[in-house]
């Protein structure tokens, strides 16, 4: 079973899997996990990576540094809302 994780195709499913989950859940909670597991498909098509441990502490680290960079990217971005200082009901 661990195997499937030197396939390439396999982490693209989990990327598309975890992408669903990030449509279900609110927030950006799985988005940089989407992510890591995407970057994670193109390491083990370009490299070959047989050591399991390995393959998922760099899976771990991809997605940790996505989803502080995601974090920061998203955080920066104004939500559009105006705030109201004045009342018009006022005098």
């Amino acid at each position: 079973m661990a195997d499937y994780l030197t396939l390439w195709w396999v982490w693209i499913c989990i990327a598309l899997g975890v992408g669903i989950l990030e449509l279900l859940a609110p927030g950006f909670i799985f988005l940089g996990f989407a992510v890591g597991a995407l970057a994670m498909s193109a390491i083990v098509a370009l490299f070959t990576i047989t050591n399991i441990p390995a393959l998922l502490a760099l899976f771990a680290i991809l997605s940790l540094v996505s989803w502080i960079g995601l974090r920061t990217a998203f955080r920066k971005q104004s939500s559009g809302a105006r705030i109201v200082t004045r009342d018009i009901n006022e005098n």
